[in-house]
């Protein structure tokens, strides 16, 4: 069988409410070169196929596995005829998707909703080994969570602005290029810095704000810094398109969620990171791109709620 990608969510709706079509689709998408079984330390790729069942088994370790075994669907008595459709919506949503409008569409529990999306999340969560940004690249930090005058008065940390009492997000975002966010314990030198050196190829052009944790970047980097007390262009140095990164996360943060808890912060990082840096594409390839993904991930709710 010959799998397409949807044009639309209507078709996809309509293209994934056959659960042959649904199973092809994901091995496709999963084992481009062949199916080979996903089971730890297996890989074997002679494997063959229980067409009663609609299950595989490995020639090597004698396992059987579906196409769900082995990513992020693994364990979940929903279909693929719900779970595809989820996919779709959440990695073509601007601003995100919250578990209460799936759970309204799939007519699942919010919980169960919810726990989709974060697996969902897993997947569009960027390698460990790519390539590190190069040419011009802005970093910056920003804050996420509530305003100090908004807390109760026995719960505020000071009764000025900034960051403190929030989680703290650092980024790096090639110009014409790809973004790369991550929550941090804090914005001190060696922390971001640290992030720099990992993220930012030697010798590239680094835009900066003038907080003290950049200084000291010069000798690695064409380090060029821009004070936003006096101005925030100056040619080509300022670091506009990170900032309209963050502004655009935290409508899907206060938008969307409205409250998000610190530890997870990461994976709704991942989402926008991924959204962002396949903006190019169309929604039907972005998808395609995030089923890819979902091979050797796994969530479990213990894991999630811990």
């Amino acid at each position: 069988m010959t799998t397409r990608i949807p044009a639309d969510l209507l078709d996809a709706v309509r293209y994934f409410a056959d659960p042959i079509v649904c199973r092809q689709f994901l091995a496709d998408a999963r084992w481009p070169n062949g199916v080979t079984c996903p089971r730890l330390g297996c890989g074997n790729k002679e494997v063959w196929f229980i067409k009663t069942r609609g299950i595989w088994r490995c020639k090597r370790c004698l396992k059987q596995f579906s196409v769900k075994v082995g990513s992020i669907f693994e364990d979940s008595p929903l279909g693929l005829d719900k779970w595809l459709p989820a996919v779709w919506l959440l990695t073509a949503a601007t601003k995100g998707y919250s578990s209460h409008r799936l759970a309204h569409a799939l007519s699942v529990t919010q919980k169960t909703a919810w726990f989709m999306l974060h697996r969902i999340r897993l997947a569009m969560r960027r390698g460990n080994f790519e390539a590190p940004l190069s040419g011009e690249v802005e970093g910056d930090t920003t804050g996420v969570g509530g305003k100090e005058r908004n807390k109760h008065l026995s719960k505020r940390l000071h009764r000025g602005t900034g960051n403190t009492g929030k989680a703290i997000v650092f980024g790096l975002l090639a110009r014409h290029g790809q973004v790369r966010a991550k929550s941090v314990p804090s914005e001190r030198a060696e922390t971001l810095q640290a992030e720099i050196r990992r993220n930012v190829e030697s010798g590239a052009i680094l835009y900066t704000d003038q907080a003290a944790a950049f200084r000291g970047l010069n000798q690695e980097y064409a380090h060029e810094v821009i004070n936003h007390a006096e101005e925030y262009v100056r040619g080509n140095v300022h670091t506009n398109s990170i900032e309209s990164f963050w502004a655009q996360f935290k409508r899907t943060i206060y938008g969307t969620h409205h409250f998000v808890m610190p530890w997870q912060l990461d994976r709704y990082l991942d989402n926008a990171t991924f959204r962002f840096n396949y903006r190019t594409v169309s929604d039907g390839e972005r998808f395609r791109l995030a089923c890819a993904q979902t091979d050797g991930r796994r969530l479990t709710w213990k894991e999630l709620t811990k």
